[in-house]
């Protein structure tokens, strides 16, 4: 089977591209992808890949089940990578290979738009579909990766919307299949150059190529049982799910992963800290994370207790990871905009569940506030320069453009955030 995949960087090289190698050594799966860059100035990554012929390493590092592990993969299942403006006729090639069944990307959540007078993404898409249109060959499936919701339909909406002949839209709709998926792995894309030594000494020679990431990994593609069949992704032993709906699998990790990251992250580096992996072993902040974890946002995700519990304790292990290097100031990017979509929902459903707001989610927010008013935080010149006034507490939480509601008529948020910004 031939893969096409736009998208040359460190996540789908370290998340897809090692499944792919996976099925092609333990499943009998024939897998070759052929990667294009979605923009046409050459990448540092292009280069190294097409100079090594396509082969490269990937580097699983972190905890699993307690226990700290390093594996080195080596990946030999991709050709190499096309440029757009150079490579065009070698990709409409691609495009009318008969083994050619599925197309992968991950061009960034900028990458999926529509824009009438660019070559988007989704318009190269469309050229390459009305290629194999006019070639007699069968529909293709999509498996889009970028962190938008509904990653697939919105996909299919843009691609459509560049085509013009009545009977390619037909074939499209009908012979095409956009699944909307949700990606889970941390994927940090080059070592640190003592490690990267060290990797070279183990392997022979200098990969400038490899990827590292943590082990966990997870991928849920809606309504893809018949995926299983072509591509035995759980067969070769990966964490993928095909469920009829993604939003419990979308909540799971926005709420554990993204909304404990948040609600984390400024009161960490108010405290001196710098990195995730920091707070998981000091006492206090660890006993917090495992409060928000399993006490606040556990009773807010709807599904099985079992499947909870076990994401609980990888998100534990995730944050632990000595190797990840997440900066916690890299987190508080924006933390406006994220409170609003990783932790208020959670309060929220909590507060009803309970009747009582839950304690750390409400002690993020006005961790928010005084890491904002620190003058640290990078955000909206907006929001910042609101900041810079000194606004009181209620002011701020009265904000309804920052929250999407006036949290003041929250019963007792303004007096329980007030007591925690100081």
């Amino acid at each position: 089977m031939t893969i096409l995949q736009f998208g040359e960087g460190n996540f789908l090289r370290g998340f897809a591209d090692r499944m792919i190698e996976g099925m092609n050594r333990s499943s009998g799966f024939d897998g070759h992808v052929q990667i294009v860059q979605p923009r046409e100035k050459e990448s540092d990554a292009a280069r190294l890949l097409n100079a090594r012929g396509g082969r490269y390493h990937v580097v699983l590092r972190g905890i699993e089940q307690g226990t700290a592990v390093e594996r080195i993969e080596e990946i030999r299942c991709v050709r190499g990578v096309l440029n757009p403006k150079r490579d065009w006729a070698a990709i409409e090639t691609v495009a009318r290979d008969p083994d050619l069944r599925i197309v992968l990307s991950n061009t960034t959540e900028a990458g999926i738009v529509y824009r009438p007078d660019a070559d988007t993404f989704p318009a190269k898409v469309a050229r390459l579909l009305n290629v194999r249109f006019k070639a007699g060959l069968p529909g293709l499936r999509f498996l889009p990766c970028e962190l938008i919701e509904r990653n697939g339909e919105t996909l299919r909406d843009c691609v459509l919307r560049y085509v013009e002949d009545p009977a390619l839209r037909r074939w499209i709709e009908s012979d095409c299949i956009f699944h909307n998926t949700l990606v889970d792995q941390i994927v940090s894309g080059r070592p640190d150059p003592e490690s990267a030594e060290r990797y070279a000494q183990l392997l022979g020679e200098r990969d400038d190529t490899l990827v590292c990431a943590e082990p966990f990994h997870f991928w849920a593609i809606e309504n893809g049982q018949d995926l299983e069949a072509e591509c035995p992704l759980q067969r070769a032993g990966f964490h993928v799910v095909y469920p009829d709906d993604l939003t419990p699998y979308r909540t799971r990790k926005v709420r554990f992963l993204n909304g404990a990251h948040t609600a984390l992250a400024m009161a960490g580096h108010l405290a001196g800290f710098t990195c995730v992996d920091e707070l998981t072993r000091d006492a206090v902040f660890g006993a917090k994370l495992r409060r928000l974890l399993f006490d606040e946002i556990f009773p807010t995700v709807p599904l099985p207790d079992d499947e909870k519990r076990a994401y609980a304790e990888s998100v534990l292990e995730r944050f632990a990871n000595p190797y990840a290097h997440h900066r916690l100031l890299s987190i508080a990017l924006n933390s406006v905009s994220k409170w609003r979509v990783r932790i208020l929902p959670t309060l929220l459903d909590y507060l009803e569940q309970f009747g009582r707001l839950p304690d750390e989610l409400t002690a993020s927010l006005g961790a928010l506030i005084r890491f904002y008013r620190s003058g640290e935080a990078v955000d909206n010149p907006e929001i910042l320069a609101f900041f810079k006034t000194g606004p009181a507490v209620e002011a701020i939480l009265a904000r309804t453009d920052f929250w999407g509601m006036d949290l003041t008529t929250l019963p007792g948020m303004t007096e329980k955030v007030g007591a925690r910004c100081g």
